[in-house]
């Protein structure tokens, strides 16, 4: 039998390998992908431990294009932060299909945050007003900053927003994103305040209650909603949900797990048929995106397994260019 080699990828090297231009780019081809059928994705499934300490997630997928396959496993751990940890550990296994066998074996909190981050950015390109030059970020985690970085990385704006619960978080990842090149950087005391100012907000929090509502939110606001990705969490209001049009990755994930439609739906405020298009529609011309700068556009990112292997393909096939990564006997 043929010996097989695993290339394995540290946390380190996958940010080094995965630029956010390079990463935006991927995302939004995935996202096409999506949208034209061309993936298989079972929908994310989680196993959550006994006293409720943590939770396994495991995300199988294929891709067309690149063609590839792979799973990703991920302990949630949301406890972590506070001892100096991701709140979502685990690794990416990428798979070619002509025999099945494993390429690479890599860090997988670094790709999700890199590939959620940019998933925003895409969304935002494609959905937010062209003169928008306020963004605010809801919530100081690891998924802040990557959003702060990806977004300065592709899309700068003039201006950055932060609120947090934690106000030394907030005032620590402000001091981070001064030094990224922002040209101003506010904590702000309450949400209210991000949304009297932002053209662009992401939420990126574990919150299980709102923390936007839609009285507060501006005409021609844009809102990527990251953070609650399981149905008894959301970060806005029914009014928001209903006063807005609402954008998703994945139709299939978001009627199994966006807590915020999941919410608004159970209260009869509106329907399926709310959701406007995925957003790969929106990219591939096959689905209207705004369609004026008074409109209030919201798109809940989920994260799908078609953004791990676009990801995880360019993080295998630099890491082969540049000799980097381990190979290991398997």
């Amino acid at each position: 039998m043929q010996q097989l080699e695993l290339r394995v990828i540290t946390g380190k090297d996958v940010r080094r390998l995965l630029p956010y231009p390079t990463c935006v780019e991927a995302v939004a081809g995935a996202m096409r992908a999506v949208s034209s059928g061309r993936t298989v994705m079972p929908l994310r499934q989680i196993m959550r431990l006994p006293g409720g300490q943590g939770a396994l997630g495991v995300m199988p997928g294929y891709l067309g294009d690149p063609e590839c396959f792979g799973i990703k496993l991920l302990s949630l751990f949301p406890g972590n932060p506070a001892v100096g940890l991701s709140s979502h550990l685990g690794l990416y296994l990428l798979c070619e299909v002509g025999n099945g066998r494993p390429l690479a074996l890599m860090e997988a909190s670094a790709l999700t945050a890199i590939r959620t981050a940019a998933a925003s950015v895409v969304a935002t390109r494609a959905l937010a007003r062209p003169d928008s030059r306020v963004l605010a970020v809801i919530g100081t985690g690891e998924e802040a900053g990557s959003h702060v970085e990806a977004f300065q990385a592709v899309r700068p704006f003039e201006t950055l927003l932060v609120w947090g619960r934690n106000a030394a978080a907030a005032e620590r990842l402000a001091d981070r994103s001064r030094r990224l090149g922002f040209g101003a950087v506010r904590v702000v005391p309450d949400v209210r305040d991000a949304l009297a100012e932002a053209d662009v907000v992401c939420t990126v929090t574990a919150s299980k209650d709102p923390l936007l509502y839609g009285a507060d939110v501006r005409p021609g606001t844009h809102l990527c909603l990251v953070g609650a990705s399981i149905p008894s969490c959301r970060e806005v209001d029914d009014a928001c949900v209903a006063m807005s049009r609402f954008y998703v990755d994945y139709r299939a994930s978001a009627m199994a797990q966006a807590g915020e439609l999941l919410h608004a739906i159970g209260e009869g405020v509106v329907t399926e048929a709310h959701i406007v298009a995925e957003i790969g529609e929106v990219l591939a011309g096959t689905a209207p995106g705004r369609h004026s700068a008074s409109e209030v556009t919201v798109y809940k990112s989920l994260g799908v397994a078609a953004q791990d292997l676009a990801a995880a393909s360019i993080v295998y096939r630099r890491a082969v260019e540049l000799g980097l990564g381990t190979l290991t006997p398997i």
